[in-house]
């Protein structure tokens, strides 16, 4: 089995967890950046990690989302709202959209600490986003709290598709 781990982060937090999804995998694995991301052809499971721009994937984990085709997919994603908000389920619903023909195993999000930079712009905006009032509970995440959970469902994966390892 083949495994490949996609990543897109501006900040470092969707790095995080695609470490720990590369560690927590056996058999062939490689872990690109999108912007370097092989071919998912030659893979037999895909697991992508994306932020959050506008309620959605960000632009350059959107379009190789829509590369996947008929893989077994693993969708995990970082965001400023808080877990479980309508919000991040609706950006991962969109995200699961994007992959109609993927087996999609799972999915996982949390939150992750935003820059301050972008906080202080997205504030200053006429009409916030609905994410804002969750940010500040965001700093310091994901934390190795959410890492466990993640390394967590991963294991589980395993155990029930053990053609992953």
């Amino acid at each position: 089995m083949k495994s490949l781990i996609v990543y897109s982060s501006q900040s470092g937090n969707t790095k995080k967890l695609a470490q720990a999804v590369l560690g927590s995998l056996t058999g062939s694995k490689k872990m690109y950046a999108v912007t370097e991301a092989p071919d998912p052809a030659g893979y037999d499971f895909v697991a992508l990690g994306f932020w959050l721009q506008g309620g959605k994937p960000d632009p350059k984990s959107a379009e190789y989302i829509g590369k996947v085709g008929k893989k077994q997919l693993f969708l995990f994603a970082t965001h400023g709202a808080a877990g479980g908000s309508d919000h991040a389920l609706k950006a991962m619903d969109h995200a699961k959209s994007l992959a109609p023909e993927a087996d999609i195993l799972g999915t996982y999000s949390c939150q992750g600490e935003v820059n301050p930079k972008v906080l202080e712009k997205v504030k200053n905006k006429p009409e916030p986003p609905v994410w804002i009032a969750d940010a500040p509970n965001a700093s310091g995440h994901p934390d190795e709290a959410d890492i466990e959970v993640l390394k967590h469902q991963i294991s589980e994966l395993l155990v029930t598709k053990n053609n992953l390892a």
